[in-house]
């Protein structure tokens, strides 16, 4: 059973069904459809009966629930079709373990396409000190393999 926070949020990002993307911000469990089909793999006799795979899918681009920076970025940075995200989990013979991982996915993708960008490069010049080292180095190496040549005669 996961530990929940004081304020019904779980470790894993639970929210009362809904997925805790960033502070304050709530992808409510209305705007998650979910899917479920048989899976392929080890089930032995259940394996054709039940419908163990799970596909997740949430409409980005036309989600409420997203401020507009986040929803641009996670735009520009997943790979959707038509807006929606689709997560797909089989690799559990449980549709609750499916439903687990795909709830996983879908909200470390989401949390990951909505970073915040890295600060830019600021670019620098070499300093004339580090200048000098660099090539006073050239200077000695070229020396010393100079000296590898063949004795003149």
């Amino acid at each position: 059973m996961p530990f929940v926070h004081p304020g019904g949020v779980t470790e894993n990002g639970d929210l009362d069904g809904g997925l805790l993307v960033r502070r304050g911000v709530v992808v409510p469990a209305r705007e998650l459809r979910w899917r479920f089909s048989r899976s392929s793999g080890p089930g032995g006799q259940g394996v054709n009966t039940t419908d163990s795979r799970v596909e997740l899918s949430f409409d980005v681009a036309n989600s409420p629930s997203l401020p507009d920076d986040l929803r641009e970025r996670a735009l520009r940075n997943l790979r959707l079709v038509d807006g929606v995200i689709t997560i797909a989990a089989g690799d559990s013979r449980s549709q609750l373990r499916n439903r687990e991982a795909a709830r996983e996915r879908l909200l470390q993708a989401l949390r990951e396409a909505t970073k915040a960008p890295p600060p830019t490069r600021r670019p620098t010049k070499p300093t004339k000190g580090s200048q000098r080292r660099r090539l006073d180095a050239k200077t000695r190496r070229g020396a010393v393999k100079k000296l590898r040549g063949r004795p003149d005669e």
